[in-house]
């Protein structure tokens, strides 16, 4: 299992829990984005950088990306793809994206870009706050702690 996350708009005050998570779990984190990214060296995390353009670090990630991983993307048409090649996806705020809610959640977004579009609906998303950063860190532990390798290897063990 690897990790991977869209980058270019994922939330700095997560990038703490992420590293701390996949390093506990001993999986790889790849951050894709269209620009370098500091991060701390280690052998299991490691940054793809794009070009720019719209939906080139989503290509990628979909490129990447393989049947048991984990993406992290608040990008609900990503996460439809990813979901479409066997992966799991999460969102910053700790939402799970499954093959059983993410046509409905697409179906949502389109109809929100709409009535923004038609001047119906103004702002945007709510600002991320700390019940965002506790919901993404404890469903990002579940889910690394029931699919990661390390973890499927300690159930095993007496």
């Amino acid at each position: 299992m690897k990790v991977m996350v869209d980058a270019d708009a994922f939330p700095s005050l997560l990038n703490d829990i992420l590293l701390r998570a996949v390093q506990r779990a001993g999986v790889s984190l790849v951050f894709v984005s269209n620009k370098p990214l500091k991060f701390e060296r280690s052998p299991i995390i490691s940054c793809v950088v794009v070009p720019e353009g719209p939906d080139v670090a989503d290509d990628r990630i979909v490129e990447l990306i393989r049947s048991g991983d984990l993406a992290v993307t608040a990008d609900i048409p990503l996460a439809d793809r990813v979901i479409a090649k066997g992966a799991r996806v999460i969102s910053p705020r700790g939402d799970i994206y499954t093959e059983e809610n993410i046509k409905d959640r697409l179906a949502l977004r389109n109809l929100m870009n709409q009535l923004r579009d038609n001047g119906l609906i103004t702002g945007g998303p709510k600002a991320f706050g700390k019940k965002d950063r506790q919901a993404f860190a404890n469903q990002l532990n579940n889910l690394l702690s029931k699919y990661s390798q390390r973890a499927e290897t300690r159930v095993f063990l007496p």
